[in-house]
């Protein structure tokens, strides 16, 4: 392949340097940044082949949007910005240019010379080959110097990826929705389409549910970074492209469930920049498509990471955002549950009334009982969940006694073959209990919390088991507390990788 400097971007209009992006290098050299954008990809279980050539196409704007690995990786960098914080392009302006430029591109041959269409970053071909890769090309490597692993061409042209995604890619898409196991046998069986059609969006919606089970059986630890190859691969298929429309929405929707998905999984796991990314990924998915369903559950999920974040007032705002996208869903099971994310809100503001008014009217909603415009998410809302998350807007306001009842109550409803949400309510009532003043109690409640904890990787439950732990310190003398405290005590800890 020919140098991807040589690209039809040089021959509309000449690239604007990227000076936001330049000032965030400050005063590193281009191959220091580059090691800091490698490090940063590891963190969140990316792999890019980022060097000082990079940076500098980049800086000097002949990369107008970068593809979505890189996309990930920055927005971890730099959490709270956005693509045009950092200098960049909306997608959508530069994927229109892809698409006119893309037939001249590949009637001069430019798929086998490595074109790539203007202002967009191709797909990088040593990116590939790490998802694989037991090392990092670049580990070890002198970030002032070259790398003897470094490829002379690390870019494969955006021409050439979206010709091998509508030769059959697609269907290796599908079937890259596989490493949870969460594509049927029989989709990455077929014979490769042209492009994604009803098989590949099945996969696609499958392995959204099977997140969501695994999820609640096991926990999040375990799963966050197996679910990020699906998600790369649900975005190749949407780069594919479907010819029908209705497999179009059906991909997008899948890919912003898929995202939130995964948002949640780093969310429950302590990796609250990752889950805000992921789910500002599905809310622009949602608003690109005119999805009210997809909009509100990403509202929904970034309330309730708002919260947990130590941000109550934006949990408030995304929450009332989610119920005006979801009002005319005709769901009141749906609204139930952002009235409750509302009311997390007002208690980490620590509004009783306004929290008190939002509990209220989750309530009298859900009393309403299910219907066929419930989404198919929602499936984990009944009255378990509905009385644990009220526990927690007790807990935030001080009120242990009631917050404790509804726990319990919580604990006692679920379902024990989800073993996730059983330890969560139990760990819940073990920390209101000590919280309340019965410090046997609560050590009862956290000995139950440990006994399910080889079946559930959670960093948001151990978080609060250790936060109980500190409460029954003073009381170690009291009934079982003393247990309780060594056997949490000896309990491994996660990495958090």
């Amino acid at each position: 392949m020919a140098s991807s400097t040589v690209t039809s971007s040089q021959s509309e209009r000449p690239p604007r340097p990227n000076l936001a992006f330049r000032r965030l290098r400050g005063r590193r050299s281009p191959a220091e940044f580059a090691a800091l954008v490698r490090r940063a990809a590891r963190e969140i279980g990316e792999r890019v082949s980022c060097d000082a050539r990079y940076v500098g196409r980049v800086e000097a704007g002949e990369i107008r949007c970068p593809n979505y690995a890189y996309e990930r990786v920055f927005l971890h960098m730099f959490p709270g910005r956005t693509l045009a914080d950092l200098g960049f392009a909306p997608r959508s302006s530069v994927r229109g240019r892809a698409a006119r430029t893309a037939p001249r591109a590949l009637a001069a041959g430019g798929a086998e010379r490595g074109a790539a269409p203007a202002g967009f970053e191709p797909q990088d071909q040593q990116d590939q080959q790490d998802a694989q890769d037991p090392y990092d090309p670049h580990e070890g490597c002198d970030p002032q110097g070259p790398c003897p692993h470094d490829h002379l061409n690390h870019e494969e042209s955006d021409v050439l990826r979206r010709a091998f995604m509508t030769g059959g890619g697609a269907t290796m898409a599908a079937a890259a929705l596989g490493p949870l196991g969460l594509a049927p046998d029989a989709v990455a069986a077929v014979l490769p389409p042209r492009r994604p059609g009803s098989a590949e969006a099945a996969a696609l919606e499958e392995a959204v549910r099977r997140i969501r089970l695994l999820d609640d059986r096991h926990g999040a630890d375990g799963l966050y970074r197996r679910a990020a190859a699906p998600l790369r691969a649900a975005y190749a298929l949407l780069d594919a492209g479907a010819t029908r429309q209705t497999t179009v929405d059906r991909l997008h929707a899948g890919a912003g469930e898929l995202a939130i998905s995964v948002g949640w999984l780093a969310h429950d796991s302590g990796r609250f920049d990752d889950a805000r990314s992921h789910y500002a990924e599905a809310l622009a998915t949602a608003r690109m498509t005119g999805d009210e369903g997809l909009e509100a559950h990403a509202f929904c999920n970034t309330a309730f990471l708002a919260r947990d974040a130590g941000r109550p007032r934006e949990a408030v705002r995304a929450a009332q955002a989610a119920q005006r996208a979801a009002r005319g869903l005709g769901s009141d099971r749906l609204m139930s549950l952002l009235a409750l994310r509302e009311a997390g809100g007002w208690a980490g503001l620590a509004d009783r009334t306004g929290c008190a008014r939002a509990l209220v009217r989750a309530q009298a909603l859900f009393a309403r009982g299910r219907s066929g415009a419930d989404p198919e998410w929602m499936s984990f809302y009944g009255e378990a969940e509905l009385e644990g998350l009220e526990a927690q807007c007790w807990s935030m306001l001080g009120d242990w006694r009631r917050a404790s009842r509804h726990a319990r109550r919580a604990a006692d409803l679920q379902d024990p073959h989800f073993a996730r949400n059983l330890a969560l309510y139990t760990a819940e009532l073990a920390d209101d209990l000590a919280r309340e003043g019965r410090p046997d109690e609560a050590a009862e409640a956290g000995m139950r919390v440990l006994s399910l904890l080889d079946q559930v990787q959670s960093s948001r439950i151990q978080t609060m088991l250790a936060g109980t732990a500190r409460v029954l310190l003073p009381h170690r003398r009291t009934s079982g507390v003393a247990d309780f405290l060594d056997r949490h005590k000896a309990l491994p800890r996660m990495s958090g990788a």
